[in-house]
């Protein structure tokens, strides 16, 4: 592509279900959901600290969000966006990266009921 990654192609891929609809949108949301739950927990005078290993071996042990993010290999796209959430939160005001994520995890928890 145009920023040098390589193409993957999926073997079998006609034998793959897409998502559609309601179980899109609730499957989205599900992603989003557990980005914000690993937050949660480091948030607050009592959030605990994550230990986070790195394919080479490096340990990092914090509770900051955006390093927790910033060191998360994400997949999915929706995760994807709650990570550039919380670096365009870090970037603008420089602090509230945990708490923007998991302000938006609650209002999806709360918008998947209107589903």
């Amino acid at each position: 592509d145009e920023y040098g990654r390589p193409f993957i192609i999926v073997r079998d891929q006609e034998k793959k279900k897409r998502l559609t609809g309601l179980q899109a949108q609730k499957a989205h949301i599900l992603a989003a959901r557990s980005i914000a739950a690993t937050l949660r927990t480091s948030l607050g005078p009592k959030g605990l600290d994550k230990m986070i290993v790195s394919p080479d071996g490096d340990v990092t042990i914090t509770n900051d969000g955006a390093t927790i993010l910033d060191r998360m290999d994400v997949q999915h796209e929706i995760a994807k966006l709650m990570v550039q959430l919380s670096k365009s939160q870090d970037d603008e005001i420089g602090d509230g990266t945990t708490g923007v994520v998991v302000l938006a995890g609650a209002l999806l928890e709360q918008g998947v009921q209107l589903l």
